[in-house]
């Protein structure tokens, strides 16, 4: 199989490999063709069951101690109590404000059995960006953690009028805030007459977008969708069964953990270890330690590993699947390689998209295949918009082609979309093939690959235009990744003045101790990218901003752009392929401003 191209031996080939999992694979179908929103169905249910049928079967591990599903879901029960009696009723929001945590999940446990919504705040968000956020959500509940308190302070110094606080942590609870745990201890712990009432069209949380170019916006997941991916990924794409022990090391605001790894734990009735954060050096003996046949992973987790030294130990372990996304093609075989590992369920989805791409199939190098209706269509990433024709129709590219993603909205793939009504308009496109119709537009770049599957390329607005070519950022930080003393780079466009489209500029992190050698790093650019799309521009950073998910933040880079008067950071410019990158002066800087130096 090439890069670029599935073809019909590669999915004959891994086919034949699923024949032993038919009755597995029929059971997920089914499950999936029961699903409907009006179905008197929910994950408070879903919990409930598994109560009933498996009591003792560990539910949640967390740094040594684990709890039973008969032992979890009374606490849900209990905490649902606490909620219902300070207000909380069905449609309501509960905004969440936790690290990871064994009790953050027993709370989004207990909303669901109100029907409430979960509104996923991010711990590491400060100030106006948190403000924002719990602007957005509305809450009736704030659930707090103890070691966010400050977090929450930074954004509303006052407690918000009408807001009832409830606290979760051990001690006295801070002036204003009722304690949780306190509360909860004296409740009852019998499953609430409320789970019954709640339906799978209802809204279950509120996810937040990672806010790499701007503020967060708050998309909604319903219990549909949340069901609906448990069984598709769980026991379609991963195959788990009630014997898998599933580790994940993301944070559970976020919907890889908490509606991916969660939903599939939960709908096959297995195991779920939840780690505080992602440590590369305990990652291995935290798997071993705790048998995991399944984890979760995003791209960067992977780069991390690989760079540890190799040890005896590196497949010793029980890990049979890897379910995540951003797997860069570059380090794939490498990764399946060193650690063993025989099934790489890479997937592609949004918390706000209604559709999702999974390697079920276990194919190298792709995000998988989607048996829903989408479309792949040519884009113009000058103007950052789909091209239409002269009829005013969008064009579907061929296969080895890249496009933009679209999927279809209507009564079977509804876009739920954002708290903001706003935010959720822009993102949908009307009369794309014929007049009345309307398609989600997901805001990424993909290739089409044949036979239904794709290859993530790059978010829109991350792709720009240059010497008249499209340069796709995520093809040039793979090829900074080959260069020697590169530990980390990351791309992106800038404006240049008398110059059409946005020149490419990479924020580079040499590895330490590492001297800068801008003539070396020029040939192996040249050698691995085409003429256009070599960066112009280089600034060296001792770090990379990253959001809670480790996606680099470009806003402000991307602002600050290539001005010595702006950047500290030394800065470098590709004056002649042939001397490599020199230093940019503030001098230099002023031709290139004024126009007497031309950027190549």
């Amino acid at each position: 199989m090439g890069e670029d191209r599935i073809e019909a031996r590669d999915i004959a080939r891994a086919a034949l490999g699923l024949i032993p999992e038919t009755p597995r694979l029929l059971r997920a179908g089914l499950s999936l063709a029961r699903l409907h929103p009006e179905a008197e169905n929910s994950i408070g249910l879903l919990l409930e069951r598994r109560a009933r049928e498996t009591p003792w079967h560990t539910a949640l591990m967390f740094e040594g101690e684990c709890w039973s599903y008969h032992a979890f879901n009374a606490w849900a029960n209990r905490i649902a109590r606490v909620m219902r009696a300070t207000g909380v009723r069905r449609g309501d929001t509960v905004a969440i404000l936790c690290e990871n945590r064994p009790s953050m999940l027993a709370c989004v446990a207990a909303v669901a059995k109100i029907g409430a919504v979960a509104g996923m705040l991010n711990p590491n968000q400060r100030g106006a960006v948190l403000r924002h956020s719990i602007e957005l959500l509305a809450p009736r509940v704030f659930v707090v953690a103890d070691d966010c308190v400050a977090a929450l302070r930074s954004a509303l110094p006052r407690s918000p009028r009408g807001v009832k606080l409830l606290w979760d942590g051990a001690g006295a609870p801070p002036r204003g805030m009722k304690d949780l745990r306190a509360l909860a201890a004296g409740e009852r712990a019998t499953d609430p007459a409320s789970t019954r009432r709640v339906k799978l069209a209802d809204p279950f949380c509120f996810i937040f977008t990672s806010g790499t170019t701007g503020l967060p916006k708050a998309a909604v997941m319903t219990q549909l969708r949340w069901m609906r991916v448990g069984y598709a990924m769980g026991q379609g794409a991963m195959r788990l069964g009630a014997d898998d022990v599933f580790y994940c090391a993301l944070p559970f605001h976020h919907n890889s953990a908490l509606t991916v790894c969660w939903s599939a734990v939960l709908t096959a009735g297995a195991t779920l270890v939840m780690a505080r954060k992602f440590s590369a050096s305990r990652f291995w003996d935290d798997i071993r330690a705790n048998g995991a046949t399944a984890f979760v992973y995003i791209g960067e987790f992977c780069r991390y590993l690989l760079a540890l030294p190799p040890s005896p130990d590196d497949r010793r372990h029980a890990v049979r699947v890897m379910v995540g996304n951003g797997l860069r093609p570059e380090i794939w075989d490498e990764f399946q390689r060193r650690f063993g590992v025989a099934h790489v369920c890479e997937f592609y989805g949004s918390s706000e998209g209604s559709l999702g791409f999974v390697n079920a199939l276990g194919l190298p190098r792709t995000a998988g295949v989607c048996p829903l209706p989408y479309a792949i269509v040519a884009f113009d990433a000058e103007r950052e918009e789909p091209l239409r024709d002269a009829r005013g129709r969008l064009r579907r590219v061929s296969p080895g082609e890249t496009g933009l993603l679209l999927m279809p909205v209507g009564r079977l793939m509804p876009f739920d979309g954002y708290t903001d009504a706003a935010a959720t308009g822009a993102r949908l496109l009307h009369d794309v093939f014929r007049r009345g119709d309307t398609w989600f537009d997901s805001g990424d770049l993909v290739r089409d690959q044949g036979f239904r599957h794709i290859a993530f390329v790059d978010r829109v607005g991350d792709t720009f235009r240059w010497k008249g070519e499209n340069v796709a950022t995520t093809e040039v930080e793979r090829a900074l990744a080959k260069v020697p003393g590169v530990a980390g780079a990351t791309v992106y466009g800038v404006p240049v003045p008398l110059a059409d489209g946005r020149a490419g500029m990479a924020a580079i992190v040499p590895e330490p101790g590492r001297r800068f050698d801008g003539k070396a790093v020029a040939a192996v650019l040249a050698r691995e990218l085409p003429a256009y799309a070599v960066p112009r521009f280089v600034r060296l950073v001792t770090s990379h901003e990253t959001t809670a998910t480790f996606k680099v933040r470009k806003v402000e880079l991307k602002q600050q752009g290539f001005d010595p008067g702006l950047v500290a950071d030394p800065l470098y410019l590709l004056v002649e392929r042939a001397r490599g990158y020199q230093k940019l002066t503030p001098r230099l800087h002023a031709r290139i401003r004024s126009g007497q130096l031309r950027v190549p």
